[in-house]
């Protein structure tokens, strides 16, 4: 598992947007498929997944970025959730920064 979301979570950082928003998308019908399976891999998807896509100017990948964070919050133990949510709203900035905070809230 671990193999596989590594590998997977350099995609969610690739430099071609076309890839980049792929991987988001494909995060995106993963979810509701793994659920809780993703517990152990959390603190590797979410700063993957948050870090430059909820900043990003490309409207498809922002959009991507924004319905994983929902996904999750759909899926997954909010308490899963609440120590990489709460981190990522602490040190982002701009939109993503915005966004995180009212995720948790």
């Amino acid at each position: 598992f671990f193999q596989i979301f590594d590998a997977f979570k350099s995609r969610l950082h690739d430099s071609n947007s076309k890839v980049n928003q792929v991987a988001l998308e494909t995060m995106h019908k993963m979810i509701p498929l793994l659920k809780d399976n993703l517990s152990p891999v959390i603190n590797m998807l979410i700063p993957a997944t948050v870090d430059n896509n909820l900043n990003s100017k490309n409207p498809g990948i922002y959009a991507a970025a924004t319905n994983v964070i929902q996904a999750l919050c759909q899926h997954l133990d909010n308490s899963l959730l609440l120590q990489p949510f709460c981190t990522k709203a602490q040190f982002l900035n701009g939109k993503a920064k915005q966004d995180m905070t009212e995720t948790l809230a």
